[in-house]
């Protein structure tokens, strides 16, 4: 196992301080999104889950209807 050397641990500080202020920089830079554009995504993503959750629940009533009329033929 390997072991960090005492000038890793001293540095350790001034980078994290480094590493902070280009964090703090690059989120300055961000566009971030309006509010009526969070809401109309999130209307949409809302939309499209209900929308596969019936799709999906269609194919399983199918799928379901399928398999035990498999079954039922078969004498199960």
């Amino acid at each position: 196992m390997a072991t960090a050397s005492p000038s890793k641990i001293l540095s350790f500080p001034a980078k994290a301080k480094q590493f902070l202020r280009e964090v703090k920089a690059e989120l300055k830079r961000v566009t971030w999104p309006t509010k009526k554009e969070v809401v109309g995504t999130t209307i949409v993503v809302l939309i499209m889950v209900f929308f596969f959750t019936v799709y999906l629940y269609i194919w399983d009533v199918i799928f379901a209807w399928i398999i035990e009329s498999i079954r039922r033929a078969a004498g199960g």
